[in-house]
């Protein structure tokens, strides 16, 4: 049967504290003999996942900003996608808001809050807040949908999400930090139209399997067929109410890879 992977990227297929995905280098290659799609369901922005899947000789699919906007290459040109337009290279299904809506909410609402977006922020603060390189940092302000932010203190952040909803928006936590986005967006929305554009353009319905680590993971594993969750460095996991999700052993790559291989040697796979 045919295989689809969904994956989180920041603490799932990349290690959290240095972004390395070295560890999942035995699962990478084996998607890669077996033809298996890889599709990147992640917080990033475009450019920063258009860099990833250089690193790794891809080119699928991928969601962005929390499910802003879902991106096909120029080798799925063939496939009937539902209202997409062109942007560049690719086609786009948009789901999010401008940046420069979400943008507008975070300057009205800062007289009342101490949110710090990564709009407020140069290159050289975001690569320290996150652990990035410089060229890393450029490449995460270039966004289309979402804003990352801080806020202190963070015991606000069901006051300013309840702000934010009544202005059409929404508010979820990621590994690192909180994301501002439109209302019709998130993570799980995203997978479904993925999902859809597979099963419309393939001859048998794939097996979705689904990873991830933090709370904006969640409306991605509950639309998948086996839903695994990686646990957090330094202890810890997120909970799902699914009797059937799986728990990785180990956090980011490392665990990420054993629980591909898994799977792959379940769905027949494995290595010859």
């Amino acid at each position: 049967m045919a295989l689809l992977i969904l994956t989180d990227l920041d603490g799932s297929l990349l290690d959290h504290e240095d972004y390395s995905w070295h560890d999942a280098r035995p699962a990478l290659e084996r998607i890669r003999q077996a033809s298996v799609p890889l599709v990147f369901v992640t917080s990033k922005t475009r450019s920063e996942v258009e860099t990833l899947q250089r690193q790794l000789a891809i080119e699928e699919p991928f969601v962005v900003e929390n499910g802003g906007g879902v991106f096909f290459p120029p080798r799925y040109d063939e496939l009937e996608l539902p209202a997409a337009e062109v942007l560049d290279r690719y086609r786009l299904i948009r789901l999010g808001d401008s940046y420069t809506r979400v943008r507008a909410f975070v300057e009205e609402a800062r007289p009342r809050f101490d949110v710090l977006g990564f709009g407020d922020l140069s290159a050289e603060e975001i690569a320290e807040l996150a652990d990035l390189s410089l060229k890393d940092a450029e490449l995460a302000r270039q966004r289309d949908f979402a804003e990352p932010f801080l806020l202190d203190p963070v015991e606000r952040i069901d006051e300013l999400t309840a702000l934010a909803r009544r202005e059409g928006l929404e508010v979820t936590r990621g590994g690192r930090f909180f994301h501002l986005m439109g209302r019709g967006q998130d993570k799980g929305r995203a997978v479904e139209i993925v999902v859809g554009v597979f099963e419309r353009n393939s001859v048998e319905r794939p097996v979705t399997l689904g990873l991830g680590d933090s709370p904006n993971d969640l409306p991605m594993l509950e639309r998948v067929d086996i839903p695994i969750v990686i646990p957090r460095l330094g202890g810890g996991q997120l909970e799902m109410e699914r009797e059937d999700v799986r728990m990785a052993r180990f956090p980011g790559s490392k665990g990420w890879n054993e629980a591909v291989l898994g799977v792959l040697a379940e769905e027949g796979m494995g290595p010859e």
